[in-house]
């Protein structure tokens, strides 16, 4: 199963520095619901299921791979915008927070981690959307545009895993 895109990524660039843009990026970044999380999640389901199938494994490197990719793309972008990407989000009263493995979904069962990665993708594609949304930048929504078009693959192959066990 291809669960990624064949596809090139917009080079990163930005129309002008800008920390608002920046900080609002540190979010998908290193976020409880960002790249850096996806990537700690899937990693940790390939080594506690790595036995039970070859495909669900295979899948989950190359989906962790790909959020590699964004969370590359994510940092080049906030560097430009005029941040240093550190593993940091701004929490809801604005205090920098650093991100911790608290946030990865440590269940064992396997329908339950395939429901948990569905959802922790359907909540990145909706803030990666709102983001779109209040960021007036076009080479940062087009990086965005893609990376939800990577989002929705996964989506789609987390599906097709979960249909397999049923």
């Amino acid at each position: 199963m291809e669960c990624k895109i064949d596809k090139p990524y917009p080079k990163v660039a930005v129309e002008k520095p800008n920390k608002k843009y920046a900080y609002i990026l540190l979010e998908d970044y290193s976020g409880i619901v960002s790249e850096l999380s996806s990537i700690t999640q899937y990693v940790y389901q390939k080594f506690n299921k790595f036995d039970i199938n070859e495909e669900f494994s295979r899948t989950l490197s190359q989906i962790a791979m790909v959020e590699m990719k964004h969370l590359e793309l994510l940092g080049e972008t906030i560097k430009l915008l005029g941040l240093e990407p550190r593993f940091v989000f701004s929490d809801k009263y604005n205090f920098l927070t650093y991100w911790n493995g608290s946030f990865v979904n440590y269940t064992t069962n396997i329908s339950d981690m395939l429901l948990s990665d569905i959802k922790i993708e359907q909540e990145a594609i909706s803030k990666y959307y709102y983001d779109i949304s209040v960021i007036n930048d076009m080479y940062i929504k087009r990086t965005l545009y893609r990376i939800i078009e990577d989002e929705e693959k996964h989506i789609e192959c987390f599906k097709m895993l979960l249909d397999k066990l049923s």
